[in-house]
């Protein structure tokens, strides 16, 4: 299974540089989980960029794939993981989904940088230099 955290999908919808490395993995909707947190975030930014129609057609793709609710088990999972990872809530929430689905995380987000089942793209700008 894949997961793509909200990185991956503001790249890929916004068509920025890493667009087509999280291509794969968005478009293999048989095995694509989508945490709530990230359509809750992805609507948010789509809304903030450009307006709700844009941003409900953003959450209607995603819902293409398996959409995965906070379970009392993944929010425990996700504290503890906030505390020894020093992640914050929502990448923890994220990270816990795809370490309870079994799932590889992809992202460009350096909180996830050298995890365990995360596929890992340094975030770029149009220009080539990374984000700050």
């Amino acid at each position: 299974m894949n997961l793509v955290d909200t990185s991956g999908w503001i790249e890929y919808f916004f068509g920025g540089p890493n667009a087509a490395y999280f291509t794969p993995p968005i478009e293999d909707i048989d095995h694509l989980l989508i945490p709530v947190v990230c359509l809750y975030e992805v609507f948010k930014k789509v809304n903030l960029t450009g307006n709700e129609a844009q941003a409900l057609q953003a959450v209607a793709h995603m819902k293409q794939g398996r959409i995965v609710d906070i379970t009392e088990d993944i929010a425990l999972s996700a504290a503890l993981i906030s505390i020894k990872q020093k992640l914050p809530m929502a990448d923890s929430m994220i990270f816990a989904t795809a370490l309870a689905h079994d799932a590889i995380l992809w992202t460009q987000d350096d909180h996830f940088k050298g995890l365990q089942n995360v596929n890992y793209k340094k975030a770029r700008t149009r220009g080539g230099t990374a984000r700050h």
